[in-house]
């Protein structure tokens, strides 16, 4: 396992340094932040509004996952199935270990691990692409390892681990929330200030994804994401 998650790295790291290298490469950065604001804005009532897991697939797709052509979108998009089938698999997991079919309500934890795991999938199909597609990155393609089987969950699983959450993160980030009538207005909401927390964080999780940043400190103003994506619009 250790040496699976070393190749997971070494790819990973490819792509960081090709994007350190050109920040707009691929535009990446501008589909996987995209993705994360439509993310953001519409789990909570996909979750509700579906009565099934495959209902809910085909929703969270349809809506998050955008319709531009490049091989960016294209990732997102596989990206949101992707994660979408991991939310109803580890509900059935639940179900066969005796825990309800499906909450009443989207919960706080599968909000976040389903946020996690968008960012997570962008970069392990944006790779699986690649090196399907044998597109130059800044370093010779690393000698694949059966990469179509299993490259992408062995970057997915990698990546995560770089990932903030929004779980852990919601306090802190609610006292930096502009004003009282930005909290008010999502205290009605399914999943309130956490959904705004989450939707906050997108630059930065989108950032550290695609290793444009480093620091897990570093926050949305001044980062190098930011700094280094000012005006470019979203894919």
């Amino acid at each position: 396992m250790a040496r699976l998650d070393d190749i997971a790295a070494d790819y990973v790291g490819v792509l960081h340094r090709t994007l350190r290298e050109d920040p707009t490469a691929f535009g990446l950065y501008g589909a996987a932040r995209a993705g994360g604001e439509r993310l953001t804005a519409g789990m909570p009532s996909i979750w509700e509004l579906s009565e099934n897991g495959e209902e809910f697939v085909t929703r969270f797709t349809r809506a998050v996952g955008g319709d531009g052509g490049t091989m960016a979108d294209a990732a997102v998009r596989r990206a949101t199935a992707s994660s979408a089938r991991k939310l109803v698999q580890a509900l059935d997991q639940q179900s066969q270990a005796g825990a309800p079919p499906r909450p009443g309500g989207l919960s706080g934890d599968l909000f976040c691990m389903v946020y996690q795991w968008f960012f997570a999938d962008v970069v392990a199909e944006f790779l699986r692409s690649a090196i399907a597609e044998k597109v130059k990155l800044v370093v010779p393609l690393l000698p694949a390892v059966d990469p179509e089987d299993h490259i992408a969950d062995w970057v997915a699983e990698h990546v995560v681990g770089l990932l903030p959450n929004p779980c852990e993160e919601a306090a802190e980030l609610q006292e930096a929330v502009d004003t009282a009538q930005a909290v008010a207005s999502t205290a009605e909401e399914p999943l309130g200030a956490l959904r705004l927390a989450a939707e906050r964080l997108v630059p930065q999780t989108a950032g550290r994804a695609l290793g444009l940043l480093t620091d897990p400190a570093d926050s949305e103003g001044g980062t190098t994401a930011d700094t280094s994506h000012r005006g470019e619009p979203a894919a």
